[in-house]
């Protein structure tokens, strides 16, 4: 990026970002300082690339029409910790209005293909129309700045995500990848294919240990457009950190936002995986498609309990000292370490694990190898092939598919499998569509069309207006079960005000265990801009600018075709209230009808004017 300013809320065009079009179809490449318009684009991500999106009149997903947009944040490839993120952008294939209509959609991960792509000189790449062959991408930096190439991609078709990282490896040594698998290769059956993001630690030990881009389908749009790769070449440009960064660093690694995420060995809960046992005192753990049954079941997959029979190691992300990874392997005889399998995050493990009524760890972590090596979304994947396994308990006269049912791995398994080689579309294209197919709605667990995370709706009617991923976009999830938050009041604040302002991580480039319970707009961001970019932005603004790019993203919703009616949890929660969660029932009709009333009214006055005018709206392609 170029900085002509060191005021950039005020002078926001005196910043320009390098971008690089692709047409796909012709292979023709346009690269362009483009200025940035707010704030928002200053940041990047999400904030960047909606407003993109905002300028297209988009009816389905799998059109030429639909850019494929990937970015990085302003603290991508920076000395700041967890600055790794990089942003895949477009209408989504799996998130659709009750209209039909694609919703826009982002989706991240981490990794170090992020920084190599920084590094480059790109900030950000837009693919049009679609290649009439199977290509990869080529970033790289050139004499005279990025180059971008499209390359031959047939010898990839049909490989995992993490072979085609690893041979795309023996070509570029000094690279790192962004891959699809075969599930987004086949696009029209599967409509949750994730992006699998190269790491240190896979290149390295040459194991499947890839970071995931997997929210809303941006893999399957990605083979839709037969890019099945991306690889960013480029000279590492590490520099040494400063003492502010340094500061802020330490504060990262022993402070409240990540404390909670380290290792067990540093007084931490250990990952994300420690959810477990801050839920199950409540019964609050999901079961069995989202309906927990007030027994210890869950416990079986608790930390404790796995380490009897496996080796987990904590592993972190490049440069990063948080160390939240939780890889398993396998434990020989001897006690010694066996095969890496999978590395567990609380979703995953709770969506292909106990929420299908698996309980025995091995079974869960090969679930999750597959999911990943097909390059499925874990979320969208476990939550669909719950409510197949719902469906079947209430229809055992005449069940779903293969007839499988919670607990029946083999058969679980095998619907994993047909799914990620695109044969089963009932399972590939969500569970919205299949649950229409059937006739039986309540009990799927998705809201506005894609699939919830791994907390009871019980727990967060705020899921409702998330604008991605449900607890990613709205960081409403632990109002009640870590703050004890049960009244309107607190709601209503959390979810307009407070807990939106988690989405601000994606645009910055920042991994949101940074400072998850405070968000960006903190001194120890202001003090990063500072440090690293020379940019004098305070708090407030960083504030405003989250607040617009959230808010963009809710009206793009409602461009779509979204009705108010959409901004709801899946209907059993408040049909058939579970008398096992021992949680303050916050999701009655009577809560969420005044939840939804007042959040209204703070919303909707502040939705004029972020978008173009239906008169501007066009399919043409940014010039």
């Amino acid at each position: 990026m170029k900085f002509l300013t060191n005021r950039p809320a005020a002078d926001p065009s005196s910043v320009l970002y390098k971008r690089c079009t692709v047409d796909l179809k012709t292979g023709a490449m346009k690269f362009a300082d483009v200025p940035c318009r707010n704030l928002e684009e200053v940041l990047g991500g999400f904030g960047r690339s909606f407003q993109l999106l905002a300028e297209r009149e988009i009816r389905t997903a799998y059109c030429d029409e639909n850019p494929l947009i990937v970015n990085t944040g302003l603290l991508t490839g920076s000395s700041a910790m967890t600055g790794l993120r990089t942003y895949f952008s477009g209408y989504s294939p799996i998130k659709e209005s009750k209209k039909g209509l694609p919703a826009a959609m982002w989706s991240t991960g981490s990794g170090k293909f992020g920084a190599k792509f920084k590094w480059t000189g790109l900030d950000e790449l837009i693919f049009e129309n679609r290649s009439d062959q199977p290509v990869y991408a080529l970033l790289r930096e050139g004499a005279e700045g990025p180059v971008v190439e499209l390359k031959p991609a047939g010898h990839l078709l049909g490989l995992s995500t993490h072979e085609k990282i690893m041979a795309l490896q023996k070509q570029y040594p000094d690279a790192h990848f962004a891959a699809i698998g075969q599930a987004g290769e086949h696009w029209q059956n599967v409509y949750m294919g994730a992006v699998a993001l190269s790491t240190e630690n896979q290149l390295k030990s040459g194991e499947d240990k890839c970071r995931f881009a997997g929210r809303g389908g941006m893999g399957s749009l990605m083979g839709y457009k037969n890019l099945l790769a991306l690889v960013a070449q480029s000279t590492d440009k590490t520099k040494a950190v400063s003492e502010a960064v340094k500061k802020v660093n330490i504060n990262v690694v022993k402070g409240g936002g990540s404390a909670r995420l380290q290792p067990i060995s540093r007084g931490g809960g250990g990952g994300t995986w420690a959810a477990y046992d801050v839920m199950q005192p409540f019964h609050a753990v999901p079961l069995n498609n989202f309906r927990p049954q007030g027994n210890d079941l869950p416990e079986k997959l608790f930390r404790a309990n796995v380490e009897k029979s496996f080796e987990i190691k904590s592993e972190a992300c490049f440069r990063c000292g948080i160390t939240c990874h939780n890889n398993v392997y396998e434990k020989h005889a001897d006690g010694s370490r066996g095969e890496f399998i999978a590395k567990f995050d609380y979703e995953p493990l709770n969506l292909l694990g106990t929420n299908l009524g698996i309980h025995d760890a091995g079974q869960a972590a090969r679930l999750i190898q597959l999911g990943d090596n097909y390059g499925m979304d874990s979320i969208s994947l476990g939550v669909t092939v719950s409510y197949v396994l719902a469906y079947n308990e209430r229809h055992p006269e005449k069940p779903l598919l293969n007839g499988a049912t919670f607990g029946d791995y083999a058969k679980i398994r095998e619907l994993v499998i047909q799914a990620g080689e695109g044969q089963l579309p009932e399972v590939g294209q969500g569970s919205k569509r299949l649950s229409e197919s059937t006739g039986e709605t309540s009990y799927a667990y998705h809201v506005k069309g894609l699939e919830l995370p791994a907390y009871q709706p019980e727990t967060n009617p705020g899921y409702a207006w998330a604008i991605a991923g449900g607890h990613m976009s709205m960081g409403s999830y632990g109002l009640l079960t870590r703050e004890g938050k049960s009244d309107i009041d607190s709601w209503v604040e959390g979810i307009t005000r407070t807990k939106l302002q988690i989405v601000g991580f994606d645009m910055i480039g920042l991994c949101k265990f940074f400072d998850i319970a405070k968000g960006i707009c903190t001194q120890m961001v202001v003090d990063c801009l500072q440090s690293e970019c020379g940019l004098e932005v305070t708090t407030e603004e960083l504030a405003a600018a989250v607040r617009r790019a959230f808010l963009r993203g809710l009206a793009l919703e409602l461009r779509q075709g979204y009705s108010k009616e959409e901004y709801t949890i899946p209907a059993e929660v408040f049909e058939q209230p579970n008398p096992n969660i021992k949680l303050p029932n916050i999701t009655s009709p009577e809560f969420l009808a005044e939840l939804s009333k007042r959040v209204w009214e703070v919303f909707e006055p502040e939705l004029e004017g972020l978008l173009p005018t239906p008169g501007d709206l066009t399919a043409k392609k940014p010039q």
